[in-house]
């Protein structure tokens, strides 16, 4: 399959988890990819292991500085085109800040950390990816999560910027369908996606098969999801094939959101 081929895709967070499957797939399909992510050494481990078709660059999506760095790279090395981009990179805030994320008594440094890295980012990578792509035409996909629908109790501030993000790519899409360019913006909402953000919740050994076991009672297909699950979708999006798909949202969720759970306790 080569549902990508020739194409150049920039994919955020891309070290591990959802962005690496992407990346892996992207690769698969023909695609030329430009992961970034925070962890440096994850990252250049991963690429070494893609192969030829990968290039890791260090950024903080949070940065407007290190887009502008990636700004000059693509034009440089790219001739300032690209065809897709993944606003992937995200955080909880519960290992990357000291909390707490319930609205009652948040800590704001905590909220504006979250808020930097998953709606920042995400607006600047949308900024600087119309740019790219609108010459030639191409997709964006920004993740946001089952969080961005419904209300997360314990998570306020992943829970608003992910609807934000949300409704973002909608604004996103009708704007760049007003100035009559080629490029769409889409956005997918993964839930119960078994990735190493969950480490952390899930524990080890007896209680994670546990724990792990007691999330799947509550999602109508039974099991949790794969980072492969969401990266078939982001295929999808940033193919050809989903040429007349912009504005909309796709839940990959094992079927949370059609039924009673979709808020978790």
């Amino acid at each position: 399959m080569q549902r990508l081929k020739n194409k150049t895709i920039l994919i955020t967070g891309g070290a591990q988890g959802i962005g690496a499957a992407c990346a892996s797939l992207a690769i698969d399909n023909g695609a030329r990819v430009i992961l970034t992510d925070i962890n440096a050494a994850t990252g250049a481990s991963l690429c070494e292991t893609l192969g030829g078709s990968a290039l890791f660059v260090h950024a903080d999506v949070s940065s407007d500085t290190d887009w502008q760095k990636l700004d000059s790279l693509i034009k440089d090395q790219y001739d300032g085109r690209i065809d897709g981009l993944v606003n992937n990179a995200g955080i909880t805030g519960f290992l990357e800040t000291s909390g707490p994320h319930d609205p009652e008594h948040l800590d704001i440094a905590s909220w504006d950390k979250v808020m930097a890295v998953n709606l920042t980012g995400t607006v600047l990578g949308c900024k600087y990816a119309i740019g790219w792509l609108k010459g030639s035409g191409g997709s964006i996909v920004n993740l946001s999560s089952r969080s961005g629908i419904v209300g997360i109790p314990g998570a306020a501030a992943y829970a608003a910027s992910k609807a934000a993000i949300r409704n973002h790519s909608k604004t996103v899409a009708l704007y760049c369908a007003q100035q009559k360019y080629s490029v769409r913006c889409n956005s997918v909402h993964p839930a119960a996606i078994l990735t190493p953000m969950w480490d952390a919740m899930l524990g080890e050994g007896e209680q994670r098969d546990a724990a792990i076991a007691a999330i799947s009672k509550d999602i109508p297909l039974g099991e949790m999801g794969t980072s492969d699950d969401v990266a078939n979708a982001v295929l999808y999006l940033l193919s050809d094939e989903s040429r007349y798909v912009t504005g909309t949202e796709l839940n990959i969720d094992g079927g949370i959101l059609a039924g009673s759970a979709a808020s978790p306790g």
